[in-house]
C-alpha cells in the first residue's frame, strides 16, 4: 500500500498548504492493467518527490504533492523503456486521475518499448476528480498571468463562473447576499471565506476580505462555490483559498513595474473622473538557505495611485486622493527530516488612503482611511506513511480606521418635503465620527488524515479540531463642537407636523420613523441624564387636552419649527450626542471539529462528514454575553464514475452551512465600557433624550436566550465529463434555503402584552401575525435593554440556480472557458448577521404585506468567456468577456442612511396601523444589462539568464461606457433621479507592465 505523504491541514478553516494527489492507471497494449510498474513524480516547485508501484489493478495513488503545474512523471515497467511526461498538473485538495497505455503488441521487452500517452498540463487539469462533488474553479498562476485581470486575488475571482461583479472585491456567489440596505450598497457579500496559506484573513466584523498581498506570489487559487466538504468553514458564499509559492533548491526571482495614467485612458463620457496616475512595482526572490533542507521565499510590493475627483454636479475639481499600499511577504520552509516539515510565514499590508474616489462624497463628508495589519503562521507536519499530522497556529491583525476631513463642524443630514434638493443641500456640516478599529484573530489547530485500503474499497479519513479567538477593538469620537450628529428638517419646511414627517414625500435622510412612536411616548425625558423636569416639560409641550399623558394623536400633531442652535440653520428634529467616549474591546471564542470519510468502491464514492462549531461571545468587561452551543452541520455526497474510466461523473450533494455570529453583534451587545450616545428629539425649546445607546446601565442590546445560529441548506446535483484530453464540461443545479436569520428586535413593538388591537406601529396579543411573546425570545418579561438580538421570525431566502461550464485547459498553446449561470433568488429579508431595521419596524417585518419578492442584489443571468493563444515566437494574446442581465433592486426611500422599500399612508393590517410597504417595491426593478471586453498582449523575450516579459492590458477595449446601475431612491439623491443611471463601466484604459524573471 502506498504511503501517505506530507500534507498540511487547518481544522478551523481548510487545508493550509493543502496537497493534491494523482491516481495513475497503466494498461498494456491488450488493455489489461500492468502491475509492478514504478511511477515517480517530481517538480522544481515542490520540495518533495514521490514514488509508488502499481498494484494488481494497474493503479497507483501518489498523495502529499505540493500544488504545481510542472510535475514530471517517470514510469518504469519491466520489458519497456522508461517514459517521461512533463508539465503534469497537481491541484490542491483534488485527486486527479490519469491514464497511460504501454505501446506495442505484447508484454515483453521485444515487442513493447514505449508509452503512447503524453500527458500535458491541460490534460491533467481537465482530469475529473471522480471522488468529489465539490464545485469550484482552480486558478493557476499560468492561467491568471495570461489574461487581462486586475492584479489581486480578489480580481481573479471574476474569472469564476457565477461570481457576480464587485467593485470592492467581495463578490457574491449563488445565494450569497449581494445587497445591503445601508447606503443601498450592492456588489459586496459578507458570506465569503478568505484563506491565504491557511490563514483565515476574513474580517471578523464585516465578513469581507481582511488582507491584501502581492498577487505574483500565488502558486494556486482555488475558489469553491458549492458542495463544500466538512473540513471547511463557511459555504453560503464562496471560499477563496490561496496557496503561495515556496523556495526550492533552485534560485528564482522577479522584478516588475506596471503603470497607468490619464494619457492611457479614453475620455469619460459621463464626467465621473479626471486625471489620475498609478504604478505598481514588486520583487520576488526564493531559493535555498541550506540545499535540500531549508528554503525561503520573499516578496515586497508597492502600489500607489493618485486620482482627481470631480464634483458630480458642476464637474469642477473637488480633491486629489492618494492611495499608498505596501505588501510584504516572507516564508521559510525547513524539511527537518524526510517526514517532518516546519513552515513559518509572515505577510502584511499597511495602506493609507487620503480620501474617497467616489464623486458623490462631498469634501465636507470625505474621510481618510488607514488599513492593514500583520499576519504570522507557524505549522508543523509529520508523515507516518498512511497517517498525516498537521499542527498549526496563526495570528491575523487588521486595522480599519476612518478619520473625517472636516472635524470642526457637526454633521447635519437635512430632509426636504415635496421639493428637490441638491446633494450639498442634503449633506451639510462635517464628516461625523472619527473611528479607529482593529479586527484580530488567533487560531490554533490540529488535523489528521488516514488512508485505508480494504477489500470493501478505500477510505480517506480526515479529522481536525481548532480553537479560535476573535477580537474587535474600537475607539470612536463624534466630531464637531457639540459632539453630536444631526438629522434636521429643511428651514423651508418649518412647521411640518410629526405625522407629516413620518409620511411619504421626503427626500434626504430621516432618522425618526413611525417605528419610534411607542418609545418616544414612553421614554422621552426619562432616560440618560434626563430629569423629572425634562419629562414634565415633554408632557406640558404636547399634552394639549390636559389629561397628564401624551397620546399618539397629540404627538402626531406636534409641529417642528425651531432652528435654535442648529449647526447649519435648519429646523431641529433629531440628533445623537456623545455623552461619554472611551475605547473598548469585545471578543468571541470558538471551538470547531470535523470528521469526514471518502469511501470509494469500484465506480462509487460516498463522502460523509460532519462539522461542529461552538461559539461564545464576551462583552467589554470580559463577561459572557452569549453562548451558542455545538451546532452540527452534516455534509453528504454520492459520486458515480459513469463509465469507470475516470472521465465522467454523476454526483449529488446535501450540506448544511452555519454562519457563526460575527463580532459586529458582539460589539452591539457588548459595549458596556465604550461610548455612551443619547438619541434626542427637539420638542419646544430643548433637546430631550428618548434612547441611550451603549453603557452598562441599559445595554444597547442583549443576545436573546433563544437565538439560533443562521444556516443555509444546499441540495445539488450535477454531471461532469472530460472531452478529448484537455476539455471538461460540467452542469450543476443548486437549490438553497437560508433560515434562522439574525436580527435585532425592539420588544416594545412586538412583545408588550398590554398593547390593544388597532394601535399604531406596535403589535399586541390581538395581532397574531406579528405579536411575539417574551417567551419567543426566552424571557419571562421585558429585558433591560434597547434591543435584543434574536432569530428573525418568518425570515427566509430561497435560491435555485443552473450553471454550465465548458473549459479548455491549456494545451497546444491555447486555453479558454465559457460559462452560463442562471440565478433565481427570492426572499423577505436582506439581513445577514447584522443589526438592520427589520425587527425595529413592523412595516418591514418579513411577515408584513408585500415583503416577499425578488432578492435585491441578485443578477439572474450571467455569461462569461475567456481565452488565450500563445505563439511560438513569444507573443501571447488573450481576452476576457463578461455579460450580465442587470442588478435587481427595490423602489426605495432613505431612512437613517438605509435604502428601505417605499411605503404609503397608514392603514390597518392584522390589527396594526402602520405605513406598510407598497406593492411592487421589493425587487421590482432591474438595472441595465451590460458587458465588458478586456484584452491582453504579452511578449516574452528569453535572455541568457532569465527572461523579459512585456504586458499591455486594455480594459473595456470597445469603450462601451455602459450604465451598470440605476438610482433606487424614488426621490433621487440630489444628483440622480429615480431610475437614472448612476454608475458606468469605466472608459477604455491601457495598463503597461514589464517584468524580469529568472
Amino acid at each position: 500500500m502506498l504511503s501517505l505523504a506530507l500534507g498540511m491541514c487547518i481544522a478551523g478553516a481548510a487545508w493550509a498548504a493543502d496537497p493534491g494527489s494523482l491516481r495513475i492507471s497503466i494498461t498494456g497494449a491488450d488493455g489489461q492493467p500492468v502491475a509492478g510498474a514504478t511511477v515517480r513524480v517530481s517538480s522544481p516547485d515542490s520540495l518533495v518527490s514521490k514514488s509508488g508501484v502499481t498494484g494488481d489493478d494497474g493503479t497507483v495513488r501518489l498523495q502529499g504533492l505540493d500544488p504545481a503545474t510542472n510535475y514530471t512523471v517517470v514510469i518504469s515497467a519491466a520489458g519497456y523503456e522508461d517514459y517521461t511526461a512533463s508539465n503534469v498538473a497537481v491541484v490542491s485538495g483534488r485527486n486527479l486521475s490519469l491514464g497511460y497505455s504501454l505501446g506495442g503488441g505484447g508484454r515483453t521487452a521485444g515487442d513493447a518499448t514505449t508509452l503512447d500517452a503524453i500527458v500535458v498540463t491541460g490534460a491533467s487539469l481537465a482530469a475529473i476528480d471522480t471522488t468529489s462533488a465539490t464545485v469550484g474553479t482552480t486558478l493557476t498562476l499560468q492561467m491568471v498571468e495570461s489574461l487581462p485581470t486586475g492584479r489581486s486575488y480578489q480580481s481573479y475571482l471574476q474569472l469564476v463562473p457565477g461570481v457576480k461583479p464587485s467593485p470592492g472585491g467581495n463578490p457574491s456567489s449563488k445565494s450569497g447576499v449581494n445587497y445591503s440596505d445601508i447606503g443601498g450598497a450592492s456588489g459586496s457579500s459578507s458570506d465569503n471565506v478568505y484563506l491565504i496559506d491557511g490563514v483565515d484573513v476574513t474580517d471578523n466584523n464585516t465578513g469581507t476580505f481582511g488582507s491584501n498581498f502581492n498577487s505574483e506570489i500565488i502558486q494556486e487559487q482555488q475558489v469553491i462555490t458549492g458542495g463544500v466538504p466538512a473540513e471547511y468553514a463557511g459555504g453560503s458564499g464562496l471560499i477563496s483559498k490561496v496557496i503561495t509559492k515556496s523556495g526550492s533548491d533552485e534560485w528564482h526571482g522577479s522584478v516588475n513595474y506596471y503603470l497607468q495614467n490619464d494619457n492611457l485612458v479614453a475620455k469619460d463620457k459621463h464626467g465621473e473622473s479626471s486625471g489620475f496616475s498609478t504604478y505598481d512595482t514588486a520583487f520576488t526572490l526564493g531559493g535555498p538557505i541550506v540545499k535540500e533542507k531549508l528554503w525561503f521565499f520573499a516578496s515586497y510590493q508597492k502600489k500607489y495611485r493618485e486620482d482627481d475627483v470631480l464634483d458630480p454636479t458642476t464637474r469642477t475639481a473637488m480633491r486629489t486622493v492618494e492611495s499608498d499600499a505596501r505588501y510584504a511577504f516572507f516564508k521559510t520552509t525547513w524539511q527537518i527530516t524526510e517526514n517532518d516539515r516546519l513552515v513559518a510565514t509572515f505577510f502584511n499590508d499597511p495602506t493609507d488612503i487620503s480620501g474617497s474616489r467616489n464623486a458623490t462624497t462631498l469634501n465636507n463628508r470625505d474621510v481618510a482611511r488607514e488599513q492593514g495589519g500583520d499576519n504570522y503562521k507557524l505549522e508543523y507536519s509529520r508523515d507516518w506513511g498512511n497517517l498525516l499530522l498537521n499542527v498549526y497556529g496563526f495570528t491575523h491583525e487588521g486595522e480599519l480606521s476612518d478619520i473625517p476631513a472636516v472635524q470642526d463642524q457637526s454633521r447635519n443630514d437635512v430632509a426636504y418635503f415635496n421639493s428637490p434638493a441638491s446633494l450639498a443641500e442634503r449633506q451639510q456640516g462635517g464628516g461625523g465620527t472619527a473611528l479607529i478599529t482593529e479586527r484580530n484573530r488567533d487560531e490554533f489547530g490540529l488535523s489528521l488524515e488516514y488512508f485505508l485500503d480494504t477489500a470493501f474499497g478505500t477510505h480517506t479519513i480526515k479529522g481536525g479540531v481548532s480553537y479560535s479567538e476573535n477580537e474587535y477593538f474600537e475607539d470612536s469620537i463624534i466630531t464637531g463642537p457639540d459632539r453630536a450628529r444631526y438629522a434636521s428638517i429643511a428651514a423651508a419646511n418649518a412647521g411640518v407636523s410629526f405625522a407629516d414627517f413620518i409620511g411619504p414625500g421626503w427626500s434626504g435622510t430621516r432618522s425618526i420613523s413611525s417605528s419610534d412612536v411607542s418609545r418616544l411616548l414612553s421614554d422621552t425625558g426619562r432616560v440618560g441624564n434626563s430629569t423629572a423636569a425634562d419629562r414634565a416639560y415633554f408632557i406640558s409641550a404636547l399634552d394639549t387636552n390636559g389629561d397628564g399623558e401624551v397620546s399618539q394623536a397629540e404627538l402626531y400633531a406636534y409641529q417642528f419649527t425651531s432652528t435654535a442652535g442648529n449647526p447649519t440653520g435648519q429646523v431641529n428634529n433629531y440628533r445623537i450626542i456623545e455623552a461619554a467616549a472611551a475605547p473598548y474591546t469585545v471578543k468571541s471564542k470558538g471551538k470547531t471539529f470535523y470528521l469526514q470519510d471518502t469511501w470509494t468502491k469500484d465506480q462509487w464514492t460516498v463522502n460523509a462528514g460532519v462539522r461542529a462549531e461552538e461559539w461564545t461571545h464576551y462583552d467589554s468587561k470580559g463577561g459572557e454575553s452569549a453562548k451558542f452551543d455545538w451546532e452540527f452541520a452534516p455534509r453528504l455526497s454520492v459520486v458515480y464514475d459513469i463509465f469507470g474510466d475516470a472521465r465522467s461523473k454523476l454526483f449529488g450533494f446535501y450540506g448544511r452551512y452555519y454562519d457563526p455570529i460575527r463580532t459586529n453583534m458582539a460589539d452591539f451587545a457588548g459595549n458596556l465600557t465604550g461610548p455612551e450616545l443619547h438619541e434626542q428629539i427637539y420638542i419646544g425649546d430643548r433637546w430631550l433624550t428618548y434612547r441611550v445607546r451603549g453603557g452598562e446601565k441599559t445595554p444597547d442590546a442583549l443576545f436573546a436566550p433563544s437565538t439560533k445560529t443562521p444556516y443555509t441548506d444546499e441540495f445539488m446535483v450535477g454531471v461532469s465529463h472530460t472531452i478529448g484530453t484537455d476539455m471538461s464540461l460540467s452542469v450543476t443545479f443548486t437549490r438553497r434555503t437560508t433560515k434562522d436569520i439574525l436580527e435585532d428586535y425592539d420588544l416594545a413593538l412586538y412583545s408588550d402584552p398590554t398593547v390593544e388591537r388597532g394601535d399604531h406601529g406596535v403589535a399586541g396579543p390581538g395581532s397574531p401575525t406579528f405579536y411575539l411573546p417574551y417567551s419567543y425570545f426566552g424571557y419571562d418579561g421585558a429585558p433591560n435593554s434597547n434591543y435584543v438580538i434574536a432569530t428573525l421570525a418568518g425570515g427566509k431566502r430561497e435560491y435555485q440556480g443552473l450553471e454550465i461550464t465548458l473549459q479548455k485547459f491549456k494545451s497546444n498553446n491555447w486555453q479558454g472557458m465559457l460559462s452560463y449561470t442562471y440565478n433565481d433568488a427570492h426572499g423577505n429579508t436582506n439581513s445577514d448577521s447584522n443589526a438592520d431595521f427589520q425587527g425595529d419596524w413592523l412595516a418591514i417585518d418579513p411577515r408584513a404585506p408585500n415583503m416577499w419578492g425578488r432578492q435585491p442584489g441578485n443578477i439572474e443571468h450571467q455569461f462569461k468567456a475567456f481565452g488565450s493563444y500563445e505563439f511560438d515566437f513569444g507573443l501571447e494574446l488573450s481576452a476576457v468577456f463578461n455579460w450580465n442581465s442587470g442588478l435587481i433592486y427595490s423602489r426605495s426611500q432613505l431612512i437613517s442612511g438605509r435604502y428601505l422599500p417605499v411605503m404609503g399612508d397608514e392603514y390597518e393590517y392584522d390589527g396594526v396601523f402602520d405605513t406598510w410597504v407598497l406593492p411592487g417595491s421589493i425587487g421590482a426593478e432591474t438595472g441595465p444589462s451590460y458587458y465588458t471586453l478586456d484584452v491582453r498582449a504579452k511578449y516574452v523575450k528569453p535572455l541568457q539568464v532569465g527572461q523579459l516579459e512585456f504586458f499591455v492590458d486594455v480594459f473595456n477595449i470597445l469603450n462601451k461606457q455602459s450604465a451598470t446601475s440605476h438610482m433606487a431612491l424614488v426621490d433621487g439623491n440630489g444628483v440622480y433621479n429615480f431610475g437614472e443611471a448612476n454608475d458606468w463601466v469605466e472608459p477604455r484604459r491601457a495598463y503597461l507592465g514589464v517584468r524580469y524573471s529568472f
